[in-house]
């Protein structure tokens, strides 16, 4: 018997048989039923509402509701967003930002691409840090750690900073009656050498407002502008001179 032959039968027995038809009409069906729900899944936040339980998401954002108690919660693909007085552990993601309402405790935030918000009132006892992406302490945010990102602002607005201040690239305000323990550092940029010889560079801008006191060392490894309000208090400096500025805010 020939292979076209073979395959003509076994086309034949298909037709006749009407069981065999429902059940591989069912078997489509089925697995096109699975696959909507899987996309639906994927593109709806996960909500966490069991206390102290690991949350995950690969694929999708997370939101911790407000008041709820959860241990560490993880993504990678996804932003976080934890609501008013909850309650988490360590709070991480790669690609996404991380939004934290009032009143909320935690134990470190991080994010490479991504920026994070922290409520006012609101206390994370470790680091706060991300790569690319800005950082805003609302008034009354107590950060024991140390907060740090490479490439984006940092906003210290009438906040609390116990491990000081690290950043690379990107403006620092240290708005007024803000706290700083442990000094601030700018690290060098790898390439800022190369790059400021094709390119002009503007330097980053630090500003520390009226009432805040900074403590430790403030330590410049690159070209900044410093302004100090006349009624802040800082620690030594090196690497840049203070502008001395009156008012709420430096001339622009």
């Amino acid at each position: 018997m020939s292979r076209q032959t073979i395959q003509d039968a076994l086309m034949d027995r298909h037709a006749a048989s009407p069981a065999v038809r429902t059940t591989w009409h069912g078997t489509n069906t089925a697995l096109s039923i699975v696959t909507v729900v899987l996309a639906v899944a994927t593109a709806l936040p996960i909500r966490a509402y069991a206390a102290d339980d690991p949350i995950s998401s690969v694929m999708g954002s997370i939101e911790i509701a407000s008041g709820q108690h959860a241990g560490s919660v993880t993504d990678v693909n996804g932003s976080i967003h934890i609501g008013a007085a909850a309650v988490v552990g360590q709070a991480s993601t790669v690609n996404g930002s991380i939004k934290v309402e009032e009143r909320v405790s935690a134990i470190s935030m991080s994010t490479v691409n991504g920026s994070i918000h922290i409520g006012p009132g609101s206390h994370v006892s470790g680091v706060v840090s991300t790569v690319n992406g800005s950082i805003n302490l609302e008034a009354g945010t107590d950060i024991s750690g140390s907060v740090s990102t490479v490439n984006g602002m940092i906003r210290v607005n009438g906040a609390h900073v116990g491990g000081g201040i690290t950043s690379v690239s990107g403006d620092i305000d240290i708005g007024a009656n803000s706290r700083v323990e442990g000094g601030l550092h700018v690290l060098p940029s790898s390439g800022t050498a190369w790059f400021s010889f094709f390119f002009s560079h503007t330097p980053s801008r630090i500003v520390i407002g009226p009432g805040a006191v900074v403590s430790g060392t403030l330590r410049f490894e690159q070209d900044v502008k410093l302004y100090v309000s006349d009624h802040a208090t800082i620690g030594k400096v090196e690497g840049a001179t203070p502008i001395k500025f009156s008012g709420a805010h430096p001339p622009d």
